[in-house]
């Protein structure tokens, strides 16, 4: 496939994080048309998408991945050249605290959307078919942990230990067997910690931010030294596309911002930064409300990922490093506290889970 050409679309859970990012960015910057697919959970914010609301080329469906006759309506309906799969229930905490919902959406969903697709595929003509591309959105948990050398690669074995990363495990691997059993050209993308703007508020970074701001205890799971590589978001959304425009049917890719940081790194730096742009009253610093909490369950040592097959293969390669990325976050949330506070009022977002066990 190339992007020579204006492709249509279907983007499932595209009113999530990284979903919204990647339709924002499409509609855009690319000539190409949208379905966005979205159920609309706790997660799923329409608000993350007024920017591009009104374009023609972009439209919203709600609707559930595990039912089956929406997605095959959808199909038919909008004809899509590819589908991008990132619905999926995404937070360890949640996972560890409620793993039904997660077995359903993650593997069930995946499941019921890959045999939408295959009969949708089987459907087409020649042309048609060999230009289709189902593609697949995952983690880099599905990989375990790492000791504090070494990397992930598209050759590391599996190794999931939470709820949460073995679901998306499972659906990589249903992935894989429709590619090798029924010929459905798949691609699976696998990516690391992402952040940015319009990232829901229970996740790491915004969860400092709006803590703090509130001058509430920041709570870091343990001393803080687990390490995760960061992903600037809109980053990954370029990464996204030029995986479906560019990428090879059958491959995996893994996604990140190199940029590995602890923890306990991630939350000074964003206090360093809010005493620099929002200084506080009393004239203390937010680090100050550091508090260091139990630990959560199952808590992996260390992902870092090694991105070197899509910079070379796809020319792709991260815009932001981490320090640009998390000013351009903080300076994001700053500016738009009527995004953010809905959610903090009404859904509680910024309530630390995980902790059962």
């Amino acid at each position: 496939m190339t992007a020579a050409k204006p492709l249509r679309i279907l983007v499932t859970g595209g009113a999530g994080f990284i979903g919204s990012a990647l339709v924002r960015h499409l509609v855009r910057e690319t000539p190409h048309e949208v379905l966005n697919l979205d159920k609309l959970t706790y997660a799923g914010n329409l608000a993350s998408l007024e920017p591009i609301a009104n374009s023609p080329r972009y439209r919203f469906l709600q609707g559930d991945i595990c039912d089956g006759a929406t997605v095959a309506q959808a199909l038919a309906d909008f004809r899509p050249d590819v589908i991008t799969h990132l619905a999926a229930e995404s937070h360890v905490d949640r996972s560890i605290d409620g793993p039904a919902d997660f077995i359903q959406t993650n593997i069930v969903g995946t499941f019921a959307m890959l045999n939408a697709a295959l009969d949708y595929w089987r459907g087409l003509d020649e042309a048609a078919k060999a230009e289709f591309r189902f593609h697949h959105i995952s983690t880099d948990e599905v990989f375990g942990t790492l000791a504090d050398d070494g990397f992930f690669t598209e050759e590391t074995p599996y190794d999931p230990h939470s709820p949460y990363s073995a679901s998306k495990a499972s659906s990589d691997h249903l992935v894989r067997a429709w590619h090798d059993t029924y010929g459905l050209p798949v691609l699976i993308t696998n990516c690391s910690n992402n952040y940015g703007p319009y990232h829901f508020p229970e996740k790491l970074i915004p969860l400092m931010v709006i803590k703090a701001l509130a001058g509430e205890p920041l709570p870091v799971y343990g001393e803080g030294l687990n390490v995760r590589d960061w992903l600037f978001v809109e980053d990954h959304a370029r990464a996204l596309t030029a995986v479906f425009e560019r990428g090879v049917p059958g491959e995996s890719y893994i996604i990140g911002g190199r940029a590995e940081r602890k923890n306990i790194e991630v939350v000074t730096r964003i206090c360093e930064t809010l005493d620099q742009i929002r200084p506080r009253a009393d004239g203390t610093s937010y680090k100050t409300l550091i508090t260091h909490v139990t630990d959560r369950p199952g808590h992996d040592h260390r992902y870092a990922i090694d991105p070197t097959k899509i910079e070379r293969e796809l020319g792709w390669t991260a815009q932001e490093s981490f320090d640009s990325g998390i000013a351009r976050t903080i300076a994001w949330y700053l500016d738009n506290e009527a995004w953010w506070r809905p959610l903090v009022e009404e859904k509680g977002a910024v309530q630390r889970i995980g902790l059962k066990g």
